[in-house]
């Protein structure tokens, strides 16, 4: 096997142990942990700590660390995660959602950076264009990745559906159900009970070896990245530190990314009403709390299928139409988003909310491939940075998600999801407008095309 894809596959494994656990505990959180909105304040903390860490802690630490260092000292911010969710409260949530925010930019980061270097490394050594290669890869990894959230979900439903929890709702709650949910946020309610403490340990124990396990794979088999840089690139010198600590802010004199910042912004409100406001609003509200982990196995199923079907179909049509036309991508979520503000869920609909979970996931396949290699396409000479703001402006999505979560109805929310794709959609259209009259030559193409990529910058 060639050793890029090895390496590729190891990150990609090593990713679905670690997010089958910590996905299925953001999924549960809104209501696992609904007294005085404690599940959604610790998540709305994380990605605090996330923007954060987006500003300066990235490109700091893959110089220091290298890109295999900073993913195990990252991961180990999310097996703390999960070991606090033993005791559950506000002193150890709060405090290690820190931990975790903190360790999650550098974590993408790191990532991203490792699979767009691997990819441009293979693209050079077998002459095609770095884009292709680089797309194929985010698609292989988003496969495997997303299938993660198939396995964290299925082990959430298959330990609390040993007692449902579930009982018959009066007609009054369910009309608080769905879009008109405006008080749900801090109120307990029959369809939210906690499952017994026996069955949340034996969760958390599944989900902390998964951690572990994740660490562990990445410590032993993944190849440490500046191995790769020195064989393809020989060696460089180090840049100053303060170089390297301002370099996620100096890359926003380039008028692309400042147009780019409604992607990763809105990736993060749409992915934050799924996993509060969805899972809780509707199907916790109308079917029980052990109902959400196959809803949720329908959105991550279809998110991972589609992940590779639009890196592959990307290299033959471009980026654009995924963004655009039919199902893929804004289409798609401006229709479930009009669809949810006008359904009033009911238990005898049990169909309908698969449907919405599995559309939802065909959407988000395209923001999260596409949007990862167009940054790495994008901003090739500057990957640390590109993808530190990336992360950086992706958490503060969340954090604005989670955090209005407590006071504002859902169909609120969904009136600002709805904004703001149409403002994400035109500053994207402005950006692959300009792309078009530039188009990025392969990578061989060397030193011109950052002498193009400068004079892109100065005419915007």
């Amino acid at each position: 096997m060639d050793r890029s894809l090895r390496n590729v596959l190891v990150v990609s494994f090593g990713f679905l142990l670690l997010f089958t656990a910590y996905g299925g505990l953001q999924s549960l959180q809104s209501s696992l942990y609904s007294e005085e909105g404690l599940g959604v304040t610790a998540l709305s903390t994380l990605y605090g700590g996330m923007l954060l860490s987006s500003m300066f802690l990235p490109p700091l630490l893959i110089e220091r660390l290298g890109c295999k260092g900073t993913i195990i000292l990252s991961m180990c911010g999310y097996v703390a995660f999960s070991v606090g969710n033993f005791f559950a409260s506000w002193y150890t949530l709060i405090p290690t959602s820190i931990l975790l925010g903190l360790g999650a930019a550098p974590l993408w980061s790191a990532q991203s950076t490792y699979l767009t270097i691997m990819g441009n490394t293979h693209a050079k050594k077998a002459g095609k264009h770095g884009k292709d290669v680089v797309n194929q890869y985010f698609g292989i990894f988003f496969l495997i990745f997303q299938s993660s959230g198939v396995w964290g979900n299925l082990i959430s439903s298959l330990v609390f559906g040993q007692t449902p929890s579930q009982e018959a709702l009066p007609e009054e709650q369910l009309m608080s159900c769905g879009a008109s949910d405006c008080l749900m946020a801090t109120a307990t309610t029959n369809s939210t009970q906690r499952p017994s403490q026996q069955l949340v340990y034996t969760l958390l124990g599944i989900y902390t070896g998964s951690g572990v396990l994740a660490v562990l794979m990445i410590a032993a088999f993944l190849e440490p990245i500046r191995h790769v840089q020195q064989e393809s690139e020989g060696e460089k010198k180090s840049p100053p530190f303060w170089s390297t600590l301002l370099s996620t802010f100096k890359l926003y004199r380039d008028k692309r990314l400042c147009l780019l910042i409604l992607l990763p912004l809105y990736s993060g409100l749409q992915q934050g009403f799924l996993s509060s406001e969805y899972t809780r609003s509707y199907v916790t509200c109308v079917l029980g709390i052990h109902f959400v982990g196959y809803v949720m196995i329908c959105f991550s199923a279809t998110n991972a299928l589609c992940s590779v079907l639009y890196g592959k179909i990307s290299q033959y049509t471009g980026r654009a139409v995924l963004y655009v036309l039919a199902t893929p991508g804004a289409v798609t979520h401006l229709s479930c988003m009009i669809a949810l503000l006008l359904w009033r869920p009911g238990a005898d609909q049990l169909a309908v909310f698969f449907v919405f979970s599995g559309l939802w996931g065909m959407a988000d396949a395209v923001w999260q491939t596409q949007n990862n290699a167009l940054y790495g396409v994008l901003f090739e000479k500057r990957k640390e940075a590109a993808f530190a703001n990336y992360r950086l402006w992706e958490a503060l999505g969340y954090v604005i998600a989670f955090g209005y979560s407590t006071f504002l109805c859902v169909r609120v929310k969904l009136y600002i999801l709805l904004g703001v794709l149409s403002l994400t959609m035109l500053a994207y259209g402005l950006v692959e407008c300009v792309e078009s009259k530039n188009p990025i030559r392969p990578h061989a193409a060397g030193q011109a095309n950052q002498a193009e990529d400068e004079e892109i910058q100065t005419k915007m």
